[in-house]
């Protein structure tokens, strides 16, 4: 039986409402872990060339998708289709953190188009 070990630095990159680490990005998939602060959100939004699956790890989040809002507590799952709107928020006073995977032939972080946004980005 062979035995490989993996080490490799995950840079977090913060943001208003917290942060997120890229833990993996090939060909067609991304995986990202974020991490919401207490009374924080994303902005309202959605991508046109990608589509999500959240996995909530830690905390209460609550999810817009489209008219809809929600809660989802560790182990719970959302799919945000192309092009759907949608937001993550944290409403309570404890870390909420999710697993993000992306799909899609272009995930980059330009893919974002906000329609609301508590930090005034575009």
């Amino acid at each position: 039986m062979t035995t490989t070990h993996r080490t490799e630095t995950i840079e977090r990159t913060l943001r208003p409402w917290g942060w997120y680490e890229t833990v993996s990005e090939v060909a067609g998939n991304k995986i990202k872990r974020i991490g919401v602060l207490p009374g924080q959100q994303l902005s309202l939004q959605k991508h046109h060339q990608r589509a999500e699956h959240w996995v909530v790890t830690q905390g209460t989040a609550r999810i817009t998708l489209d008219d809809k809002v929600f809660d989802l507590t560790p182990g719970q799952h959302c799919d945000i289709a192309v092009g759907q709107v949608h937001r993550l928020a944290n409403l309570t006073t404890e870390p909420v953190e999710i697993v993000e995977v992306q799909f899609g032939a272009y995930l980059g972080e330009d893919d974002i188009v906000r329609l609301q946004d508590d930090y005034g980005r575009q």
